[in-house]
């Protein structure tokens, strides 16, 4: 049976909840819609808030051919396929491509030409920062429109459309539960309607819990494995480490998700007691953007084992930390008169720069800061 999700799906804009400044009146995707404009752009914004149900709504309001394809499993002899492809009716092709941001960059520069040339109108979609993910003479062709996450009051107007009885405290903990995801309250709401008879705030809270349904990344469990990843890596235990990774990608986590979490891992965990972790950590997140899945996995592992075995220290980490809480409580402090910059002659006569050597000696922080150390050398622990 279709998934309640698709069925309630909306068919065009009138029925569409949410992203009121991209479809409400005369906003960029209602005039294109209005006026037919054929044209590929990306819509980026957090799971389960419309971008599936925009590019379908706009496929059939302009008559296109219309190719649904996840950049998780799909590949260049998909898009070679969809090239080939005869077209009886002569309708252009639409390529809705979703999560954009798992081809990688061998893919992107297959897909290019045929965006180039028209053969392919393409739009994409992901929840990740485009102009990261999206190679730029790809992002070029495309206008990048930004989704939000729904508001609650939308989200209640959604739940409305399953036309199930509900009570408001129910509702309530629904949209809690699915912190603006859409897609994510109608299948919890579906589930919970095939396992109780009646819909309360508890039967909901059973339904999360049940070890059958599996939830997408905003889930509690996606936290604890990122988080047991990182902790294994501080500890310096490759072994529990590598599992924590291979649990990740097993259940589809983006590996750029989490090689950026390494990169974050050898600037506060590894810091100064091995500057160099940033340099690998970096060149991993390289290969694995360039490379991609399955074969991107053993350069995390091997990323991995080298950051788990390096000595820990948290020294710059914390000292930025401290450097920060200043700021915020004395604000702007003036900056001595010394390292000021003097670009006029009036700045100079004010004596802005006045005295300044290249390598001064003095203690450059502001006048009320004078003598404070932020950065306490430590002795790194050892693997």
């Amino acid at each position: 049976m279709e998934p309640l999700a698709s069925r309630i799906r909306p068919k065009n804009l009138k029925e569409f909840v949410g992203q009121s400044h991209l479809v409400g009146k005369d906003k960029p995707l209602a005039i294109a819609i209005k006026e037919k404009h054929l044209f590929s752009f990306v819509l980026w914004g957090p799971p389960g808030v419309g971008k599936t149900t925009l590019a379908k709504i706009y496929a059939r309001a302009l008559d296109v051919e219309f190719h649904h394809l996840s950049a998780v499993s799909a590949g260049k002899d998909d898009i070679r396929q969809l090239v080939d492809k005869q077209n009886l009716l002569s309708k252009p092709k639409l390529l809705f491509l979703d999560e954009i941001h798992r081809f990688n960059k061998a893919q992107q520069d297959f897909l290019l030409p045929y965006v180039e040339s028209g053969e392919i109108t393409l739009v994409g979609a992901t929840t990740e920062n485009p102009s990261f993910e999206v190679i730029s003479a790809l992002l070029s062709r495309c206008r990048v429109f930004i989704l939000n996450e729904l508001s609650d009051e939308e989200m209640m107007k959604i739940i409305g459309r399953t036309e199930m009885k509900l009570s408001k405290a129910a509702k309530e903990w629904l949209i809690g539960m699915a912190n603006g995801d859409a897609r994510q309250a109608i299948s919890m709401l579906e589930a919970a309607s095939k396992l109780y008879s009646k819909i309360t705030p508890k039967t909901l809270a059973d339904t999360l819990q049940n070890k059958f349904l599996r939830f997408d990344k905003k889930g509690e469990e996606h936290y604890n494995i990122i988080s047991a990843f990182i902790k294994s890596m501080r500890a310096s235990q490759p072994d529990a480490a590598l599992y924590y990774l291979a649990r990740m990608l097993d259940s589809g986590e983006d590996p750029k998700f989490i090689a950026r979490r390494m990169v974050i891992f050898a600037s506060e965990d590894i810091g100064q007691a091995n500057p160099t972790a940033l340099v690998v950590a970096n060149e991993v997140f390289k290969a694995v953007e360039v490379i991609g899945l399955p074969e991107c996995a053993i350069n995390l592992a091997d990323g991995v084992v080298y950051l788990c075995r390096q000595p820990k220290s948290k020294a710059s980490y914390e000292a930025y930390g401290r450097a920060v809480e200043d700021v915020k409580k004395f604000g702007n402090l003036p900056i001595p008169m010394i390292i000021r910059n003097a670009p006029t002659k009036l700045m100079k006569d004010l004596g802005y720069g006045k005295g300044y050597e290249r390598y001064p000696k003095e203690d450059l922080l502001p006048e009320k800061l004078k003598g404070k150390k932020y950065y306490h050398h430590e002795k790194p622990s050892k693997e």
